[in-house]
């Protein structure tokens, strides 16, 4: 099992604000405090759902997000992608403070890694992997296939056995991977919300 503080240690000497929280709402309860009346963009994350944050932050202020509609305009992304805050999740990060993403469409690794004038990614305790490597193979052979799945794609992580295939299908989401080794420059405020529960995939 992944050290919870080693990690929270190892994220704050990468220039990360770092919290933590017993449950899902007290999370919930902070984020929504600390951003105030600004506007807020959602990234695609099952963890965001289970939060169960989004209509308390539309009763604050501009909040867009493309998972409240199956059949979502454009402009919801476009406006998500220009709001100052941006939340969402992670699919690994390491005891050592690396923090990976796997994204099909960018638009959640394109925003963790330039515009916002804020970031928060949340994560639950199952997120924590003890080394850079377990990290990576979390991403690719746990939170892609069951986003897969959940998406009703058809490839093969999805419709065969749960993991990684390293396929070339047309459906496929895992289309870039990022690594973050340190807080992005020109963020103001890049902070990890550690939840001590298991959220998301």
């Amino acid at each position: 099992m992944a050290n919870v503080e080693r990690t929270m240690e190892n994220l704050e000497k990468r220039n990360f604000f770092v919290s933590r929280f017993a449950d899902k709402a007290s999370a919930a309860q902070y984020l929504i405090e600390a951003v105030g009346s600004m506007s807020v963009g959602m990234g695609g994350s099952v963890t965001m759902q289970e939060l169960d944050i989004y209509d308390r932050l539309c009763a604050r202020g501009d909040t867009y997000w493309h998972m409240t509609q199956p059949n979502y305009p454009p402009e919801i992304m476009a406006n998500a992608n220009a709001a100052q805050v941006y939340m969402l999740s992670a699919n690994g990060v390491s005891e050592s403070g690396q923090i990976i993403n796997i994204d099909g469409k960018c638009n959640r690794v394109s925003r963790m890694c330039y515009g916002p004038e804020r970031v928060y990614i949340v994560i639950g305790v199952n997120k924590i992997a003890p080394t850079d490597e377990m990290a990576l193979w979390r991403a690719r052979n746990i939170a892609s296939p069951k986003n897969c799945r959940r998406l009703e794609k058809n490839t093969p992580c999805a419709t065969g056995e749960l993991k990684c295939h390293d396929c070339n299908h047309p459906e496929r989401i895992c289309r870039a991977f990022v690594t973050l080794e340190r807080a992005p420059a020109d963020i103001g405020r890049f902070e990890i919300v550690i939840v001590d529960e298991a959220l998301g995939f």
